[in-house]
């Protein structure tokens, strides 16, 4: 069965305040678009630092690995599967190796572009690249992915 976007999104089991994917503007086969606004309350903002918020790298990979292995493994495996066990399945990070480039502050908006190298078995491994609304290019890499049931 094919999901539509809405319906990806839904499914996504990350939550305010750990979801950073607000829309996904593309969805296939191929690959996932999505993108985020980081809002100016986030919860880790006060610590990070005080009088100079800047958004952590590790909340950038949670970002780019929300749409490339999360948003994308639900959607390939609907292709394949019925909704009740995509529905149960959690999408868990197995390897990432990305490189910050950037930073990015509050009330920025990101685009996560992410390109299927290959999905197997539940396995998922995608190139990301994140940049600004603009452009301006903020990390780039690959993040890999595994279906699980409970």
């Amino acid at each position: 069965m094919t999901l539509t976007k809405d319906e990806v999104l839904a499914l996504i089991p990350q939550q305010r305040p750990f979801r950073f994917l607000d829309r996904l503007v593309r969805l296939d086969e191929g690959g996932a678009v999505g993108e985020y606004t980081f809002r100016s309350d986030e919860t880790f903002y006060p610590g990070h630092f005080p009088h100079n918020p800047v958004t952590p790298g590790v909340i950038l990979m949670e970002t780019m690995c929300q749409t490339g292995i999360v948003a994308l493994g639900i959607y390939l495996l609907a292709l394949e599967q019925p909704r009740e066990l995509v529905e149960r399945t959690t999408t868990l990070l197995t390897e990432c190796a990305v490189e910050l480039t950037r930073v990015v502050r509050p009330g920025e908006t990101v685009r996560v572009t992410a390109e299927k190298v290959f999905w197997r078995r539940r396995k998922l491994k995608s190139n990301v690249v994140l940049t600004l609304s603009d452009g301006t290019a903020v990390a780039s890499g690959t993040v890999a992915g595994m279906g699980v049931l409970p």
